[in-house]
């Protein structure tokens, strides 16, 4: 699905501002959109709702818009949508973390209309994320909805991202596919064009970051062009060319559209990691979009702020843990080159987490859920979306799913094969492994590219014992490698609970900054010795939001900044430590 810009054939109205908002059963109240109403309202009766809610807007059409295609956009609608026009039912959307759009041409007329939005927050066995839903009825005879979420995060829903208008032409362009193959400072570029209409002739215009033509091409839908003294996107070293890509009848212009891409390669061999043939080290974060007023809306300013943080810290890569992050964000690491894994909603994926986190047999994840279709559909949409950002390097299928359990291999097979069938880059898949399934267990390990760990040795097991937790590390590290020893080992996770300001003479006190950076410094010096090992990002960046929990106190603390931004002392101690670790060949 194309981002949405305004070109010389395209009209583009951002909706964005204050719309009107009710919960079910109540009155009409004002709302910013995009951003969580979670946040937005003041009692926690709001903030902990579940339920349907409704949004309300006007807009404007003008004679010139009627003249074209109208659609409107959504970035993104948590957790689902129904989306009407003037009263009349346009479409609908499931998946909160993905863009969706529909032609609205036939629905809208000239001067006011109206937008309303149908949505709710429940999540169940068969959605992604996975919530364990139920009804009640109280003594009044009221129906009380509950969502026990199946994650540690705060389940905050609204309309999350930009809604716009979208005017195209009669006959436009509907997606655009760039791949590429490199040789030395030559590329051979491919362009799959789709088009919605008649395409006399299609146009292809390749300019550099100076705005100069680098190549051109005019044809069909598939097209190829050969670029000479190509400039590589690198990590924190991006180059971005553009691809103008116009439907043309002569020397009239129909549509048009520009695309950045940069060119990079990407491969998995011999335990290295390898980007454009050298071996990188992954130094960075797990994160959340989640801030203070906006939850988890949309927030540029927060996007920028955290690239910038990152880039002070010596980062250079982030998993977009535990669902696909905005548009906007990955157009941001793209241009700034931050390295992304990129993730699919696919957490919450183990029956028993809220319980105990044990594998019970009598309760089999894999035949009580029914999230098949959801993750089928995730993983099209965020491939569909993402497939030409040269800073993805890697799709991760799952976060932390019951994969020791029986039927995760036939669960997880046709997932893995159906992203790869659908990634034109044939990028490396991964899913990120739960602490429970161990070497010995984990079913499957098989089917990814690179053993992804989240690991917790010196916290939630032999917590302030960081020597035990050191050899218990190693030895499953260890353990992995001689499973799968062509395969490189990385952390997606590793990280401890702190409180900032809270300090002690006690190293080993937990909750303490201390602590945080001694427990780092423990498992740090493990991997450092593993050549095999490439790459440690921390969970989390920041401190962030959850629900409510007796080891929680107002959210996860496992930030190396608190949510408000402000660093810890673990942050200046990795800013030390990554500035004194290059990109690539860490670990010849």
């Amino acid at each position: 699905m194309l981002y949405p810009i305004a070109t010389q054939t395209r009209q583009l109205v951002d909706l964005s501002g204050v719309w009107q908002f009710k919960l079910a059963d109540q009155q009409w109240q004002p709302m910013a959109v995009p951003g969580s109403f979670n946040d937005q309202l003041i009692l926690s009766e709001y903030k902990n709702y579940v339920g349907d809610f409704f949004y309300q807007t006007e807009f404007f059409v003008t004679e010139a818009m009627l003249n074209q295609r109208v659609f409107v956009r959504f970035g993104s609608v948590t957790h689902y949508a129904a989306v009407f026009v003037n009263e009349q039912y346009i479409g609908e959307h499931q998946g909160g973390f993905t863009p969706f759009e529909f032609e609205v041409t036939e629905f809208v007329t000239l001067g006011r209309n109206v937008l309303r939005v149908n949505a709710n927050n429940i999540l169940n066995n068969s959605t992604l994320p996975v919530g364990n839903y139920s009804e009640t009825v109280d003594e009044n005879g009221n129906v009380r909805k509950k969502l026990d979420e199946n994650f540690d995060f705060f389940n905050y829903a609204g309309i999350h991202r930009p809604v716009m208008l979208w005017c195209k032409p009669k006959n436009y362009i509907e997606d655009i596919t760039i791949t590429y193959e490199l040789q030395d400072n030559q590329a051979t570029v491919n362009f799959a064009i789709e088009v919605v209409g008649e395409a006399k002739q299609i146009k292809v215009t390749v300019l550099d970051e100076q705005s100069q033509v680098v190549a051109t091409s005019i044809g069909g839908a598939k097209q190829q062009v050969e670029i000479d003294n190509v400039i590589r996107w690198q990590p924190l070293n991006a180059y971005l060319y553009q691809a103008v890509v116009e439907l043309v009848d002569g020397d009239v212009v129909e549509d048009s559209y520009s695309e950045p891409f940069g060119m990079r390669t990407v491969e998995v061999k011999n335990n290295q990691f390898l980007i454009n043939g050298e071996p990188f080290y992954f130094k960075g974060y797990g994160r959340h979009e989640d801030t203070y007023l906006n939850g988890r809306g949309l927030s540029n300013v927060a996007n920028v702020l955290d690239v910038n943080l990152m880039k002070w810290q010596g980062a250079n890569s982030f998993r977009t843990s535990h669902y696909p992050y905005s548009e906007e964000m990955m157009r941001l690491a793209d241009r700034e080159g931050f390295v992304v894994i990129d993730e699919t909603t696919a957490v919450g994926l183990m029956y028993n987490f809220g319980v105990d986190m044990k594998v019970d047999p009598a309760n089999n994840t894999w035949k009580i859920y029914k999230t098949g279709e959801a993750h089928r559909q995730v993983i099209r949409e965020l491939i569909q979306r993402d497939k030409n950002y040269a800073c993805v390097v890697m799709w991760s299928i799952a976060n932390e799913a019951s994969t020791a359990e029986e039927g995760a291999y036939e669960y997880f097979e046709p997932l893995f094969k159906l992203a790869r069938e659908l990634d034109p880059q044939n990028r490396p898949c991964c899913f990120v492994n739960l602490l429970l399934a161990t070497p010995e267990t984990d079913v499957v390990a098989p089917l990814t590219d690179v053993i992804c760990l989240n690991r917790y040795c010196g916290w939630y097991r032999q917590l302030s014992d960081l020597d035990a937790a050191k050899k218990a590390l190693k030895e499953e590290v260890e353990h992995w490698h001689r499973l799968y020893p062509d395969k490189p080992i990385m952390f997606t996770e590793y990280g401890a609970d702190t409180v900032a300001g809270l300090h002690d003479m006690d190293f080993n006190t937990p909750f303490t900054e201390e602590y945080q950076v001694e427990y780092y410094k423990a498992n740090n010096e493990v991997i450092d010795q593993l050549p095999y090992f490439v790459g440690e990002q921390v969970w989390n960046f920041a401190d962030f939001q959850t629900k409510y929990g007796i080891f929680r106190v107002q959210g996860n603390k496992k930030g190396l900044f608190t949510r408000a931004r402000m660093p810890k002392m673990a942050a200046h101690y990795f800013k030390q430590r990554w500035d004194n670790i290059p990109n690539f060949n860490y670990k010849k």
